[in-house]
């Protein structure tokens, strides 16, 4: 059973990393797009994208590695202010998940679970 305690971290990191690179793969083609949707300078806005997939690839990469948790941590903190400022630009005012006419994008439920992960990964390091 210790072994499987171990390697329980997997399962954050994997599912940390599976969201970001998918929603950092998904903008590079659409870059203008998505700077023209929030309003973003377009070097902002691509560098969501560029902090989203890094950050994924570190925290997949900080599980492997003997560093002391540097690469966990640096993926996290990569990707906290990206999620901070979704909640307040995006999300805010809404808790449940699901879009509504105010708030077609959904609410801050889901991406305050991301947070929290965020922060614990960040505060764990390697040994998450």
């Amino acid at each position: 059973m210790d072994r499987i305690k171990k390697q329980a971290h997997w399962f954050l990191r994997l599912a940390i990393a599976a969201v970001f690179l998918f929603h950092g793969l998904t903008k590079f083609p659409n870059i203008s797009a998505f700077a023209s949707m929030l309003k973003l300078p377009w070097l902002v806005a691509l560098a969501v994208p560029v902090c989203e997939t890094l950050g994924a690839v570190l925290i997949l990469v900080g599980g492997c590695v003997n560093d002391r948790g540097w690469t966990t941590r640096l993926g996290s903190v990569l990707i906290i202010p990206i999620m901070m400022v979704a909640i307040y630009m995006i999300h805010w005012g809404q808790w449940s998940f699901m879009p509504s006419s105010s708030h077609p994008m959904g609410g801050i439920e889901f991406q305050v679970v991301l947070l929290a992960v965020l922060f614990y990964l960040l505060i764990k390091g390697k040994d998450a």
